[in-house]
C-alpha cells in the first residue's frame, strides 16, 4: 500500500487518520469531524489496511469486535445449555448405553435429544473447545491489531502539534496572554506538582501521566489468553484428571485416569454418632434422619506396575497402605484420591438349594458370585445346575427377554437349568427375588438359602496441572482491570502559535470531570486561556465579562 504524505512532509502508513508527526487530519472522515477520534491515536490498523489475501480476510474476521462479541455469545449460550440437565460427571453410569438410558428415562424425548447432540458432555466436546479456541484467537488478533499501532503512536508522539489537531480535541481553549514565557514556566512547575511527565519543545508543552493505563485492556486480554490456554490444556492427557471410581471391598482395580497405578480396597468403615453425641451436636436433626455419619473411610493399598511389566499385567509393587478419610486424600505423583461417597450392603454372593418339590429334600447347595458367576455348578451327587442367563439389575421383560438396566447387582435374576439323575434332559426355571417362573410344571426347584453383602467406596481421582496456569491468568486479568479502572491516561498540550495566540488542549481516555478539575487548578495559578468542553454545554461559554482572555 502507498504511504500518505502529510503537508508537513512526514510519510504515514496507509490508513493513518492523523499525521504521526504533526497531528493533521489525513482522511476525509477525520477532516469532517469536529472532535478527533483518539482511540488509537489515529494510527493505521492492519485490519483497515490489507483486505486482499486470504490471510488478510481471516485476520480481519477475527479482529472484528462484532465477531468477538458473537463468539462470546455462542460460548455463553452453549454453557447455558450445558446446565439444563446434569453433565456426564454427575450421572451414575459407565457406558454409553447407560448414559442414553438415564437421560431418556428421566427427561423423556428432550433428554434423549440432549444426549444424542452431545450436550451431556458439553465442556469436553470438540466443538465447545473449538469455540474456546476461536475466542482466544479473536482476542489475540484483535489485541495485536490495536496494541501495536497504539504503542508506536504513543512512543512517537510529538510535543508541538498542528493547530487543527488542537482545535479538534474535546477540551480546547485559545487566547492571548501578556507574558507567555513566564506563564509557560509556571504551568510546567504546576503540572509537575500534579505528577505529570512534562516535555517542552520550541515554546510548546506536552504534559502526560498514567500512560500505562492504556495497556489495561490488553493486559486483560493477556490474562484471558493464559486462562484459555489452561482450559485447552485440560483436554491433553496427563494435564487434568477428574474421574469417579467405585471400588468394592476386597476388589483390586486400576485407578481411573492414573495409568500404571492399582488400588486394592481392604475394607470400608462407617462410624455414626452415638445418641448422646448426636443430641449434643445436632439436636432435633437426629429425629428426622435417624442416624448421622461421624466418619467414613476406606483402607486401601496402593500398587504400581513395575517398569518392565506390560499394561494390565499383575506384576505390581506395593507403594503404601493408607486410610482415605473425607478431606484426607491419598496423594501420589500429583494425584489425589478423595473419599466422596459410599454404598452399603451391596449383594456379593447368593446361595441356593436345589430341592425336590414333593419331598422338599435338598440335592445340594451352590453359591453364585454375582461379580463373576460360573456357567455350571456341580452339586456332587450326579446333579448339576447350569446358569443360562444372569440379569444383575432385573427390570422386567422387554421384547420377550428379561432386561437388566445396569451391571450392578441391585435386583439379580437368573435362568437356571436343573439337571438331575431322573431328569437328565433338565428343567428350566426363572428365579428372581420374590419371584419364580417355570415354563412348565417342574419336579425340582431352586430355593434361596442366603446372601453375603459388601460395602462400596465412592472415590474421586483428581489431578490438575493447569491450576496454576488458570490462577496466573486470573491474576493477570485482575491486574489489567485495576490498571484500567483506577488510572486514566491524561495529556495536556500548551503551545504558542506564530501570531502569539496560546492554544490549550487536553485529552483523557475517561474521567473527563477529574481532568477538568486539574485544568481549573492549573489556571488558578497561571495565566492560561479559558477552555471549553465540546460535550458539556455548561462549559461552552465565557466565564465572566471583562475577561482579558480571548477564546473561540
Amino acid at each position: 500500500m502507498s504511504k500518505i504524505t502529510c503537508q508537513c512532509g512526514h510519510e504515514n502508513p496507509y490508513g493513518t487518520e492523523l499525521c504521526e508527526q504533526c497531528g493533521r487530519p489525513l482522511s476525509e472522515k477525520a477532516k469532517e469531524s469536529d472532535i478527533v477520534d483518539m482511540r488509537y491515536e489515529g494510527s493505521s490498523r492492519r485490519s483497515q489496511t490489507y483486505k486482499s489475501s486470504i490471510v488478510d480476510k481471516i485476520w480481519n474476521f477475527f479482529s472484528s469486535v462484532k465477531i468477538g462479541v458473537g463468539i462470546i455469545a455462542a460460548v455463553l449460550v452453549a454453557s447455558a445449555i450445558g446446565t439444563i440437565f446434569p453433565q456426564k460427571f454427575y450421572v451414575p453410569a459407565t457406558t454409553d448405553a447407560e448414559y442414553a438410558e438415564y437421560y431418556e428415562r428421566l427427561y423423556g424425548v428432550v433428554g434423549k435429544i440432549y444426549y444424542q447432540l452431545g450436550f451431556y458432555d458439553m465442556y469436553n466436546s470438540w466443538w465447545f473447545k473449538i469455540l474456546i479456541g476461536m475466542l482466544a484467537t479473536s482476542i489475540i488478533i484483535a489485541s495485536i491489531d490495536r496494541v501495536v499501532p497504539l504503542y508506536k503512536s504513543l512512543k512517537k508522539q510529538r510535543t508541538r502539534r498542528h493547530p487543527s489537531f488542537m482545535k479538534r480535541q474535546r477540551i480546547y481553549g485559545e487566547g492571548t496572554i501578556v507574558n507567555s514565557a513566564e506563564s509557560f514556566a509556571k504551568a510546567e512547575q504546576e503540572l509537575k506538582k500534579m505528577h505529570y511527565n512534562v516535555k517542552t519543545e520550541n515554546g510548546a508543552i506536552l504534559a502526560e501521566k498514567h500512560r500505562f493505563s492504556r495497556w489495561g485492556p490488553y493486559v486483560n486480554h493477556t490474562g484471558l489468553i493464559i486462562f484459555f490456554v489452561g482450559v485447552l490444556l485440560r483436554g491433553i492427557p496427563g494435564f487434568y484428571v477428574d474421574e469417579t471410581m467405585w471400588i468394592r471391598e476386597g476388589e483390586t482395580r486400576n485407578i481411573v485416569g492414573a495409568p500404571g497405578y492399582v488400588l486394592e480396597n481392604k475394607g470400608f468403615t462407617l462410624e455414626n454418632y452415638t445418641k448422646e453425641e448426636a443430641e449434643e451436636v445436632f439436636g432435633a436433626a437426629l429425629d428426622k434422619v435417624g442416624a448421622i455419619a461421624k466418619t467414613y473411610k476406606t483402607d486401601v493399598t496402593l500398587y504400581k506396575q513395575k517398569e518392565d511389566s506390560l499394561p494390565g499385567s499383575d506384576n505390581l509393587e506395593k507403594v503404601e497402605d493408607y486410610a482415605i478419610v473425607v478431606n484426607k486424600p491419598l496423594k501420589f505423583n500429583g494425584y489425589n484420591v478423595f473419599q466422596m461417597d459410599y454404598k452399603l450392603d451391596e449383594l456379593k454372593t447368593m446361595t441356593f438349594n436345589l430341592v425336590e418339590k414333593s419331598s422338599t429334600e435338598s440335592l445340594g447347595e451352590f453359591t453364585v458370585d454375582l461379580s463373576n458367576p460360573e456357567k455350571e455348578y456341580d452339586l456332587g451327587n450326579g446333579s448339576t445346575v447350569d446358569l443360562l442367563g444372569f440379569y444383575p439389575d432385573y427390570d422386567g421383560i422387554k421384547d420377550g427377554e428379561p432386561y437388566s438396566k445396569s451391571p450392578i447387582p441391585n435386583n439379580p435374576a437368573f435362568i437356571f437349568q436343573m439337571n438331575t439323575p431322573d431328569k437328565p434332559a433338565g428343567e428350566k426355571s426363572f428365579v428372581a427375588i420374590r419371584q419364580t417362573l417355570e415354563v412348565e410344571q417342574n419336579d425340582y426347584a431352586i430355593k434361596f438359602a442366603g446372601a453375603d453383602t459388601r460395602n462400596i467406596s465412592g472415590l474421586t481421582i483428581r489431578k490438575d496441572k493447569t491450576l496454576y496456569i488458570l490462577l496466573l491468568g486470573g491474576l493477570v486479568f485482575m491486574i489489567g482491570v485495576i490498571q484500567g479502572m483506577y488510572w486514566q491516561h491524561r495529556r495536556i498540550w500548551i503551545q504558542e502559535d506564530a501570531e502569539g495566540h496560546v492554544l490549550l488542549a487536553a485529552h483523557t481516555n475517561k474521567n473527563w470531570f477529574s481532568l477538568r478539575k486539574e485544568l481549573d487548578k492549573l489556571r488558578e495559578s497561571t495565566a492560561l486561556p479559558a477552555y471549553i468542553d465540546r460535550q458539556d454545554p455548561e462549559l461552552d461559554k465565557p466565564e465572566q465579562e471583562g475577561d482579558e482572555e480571548i477564546w473561540t
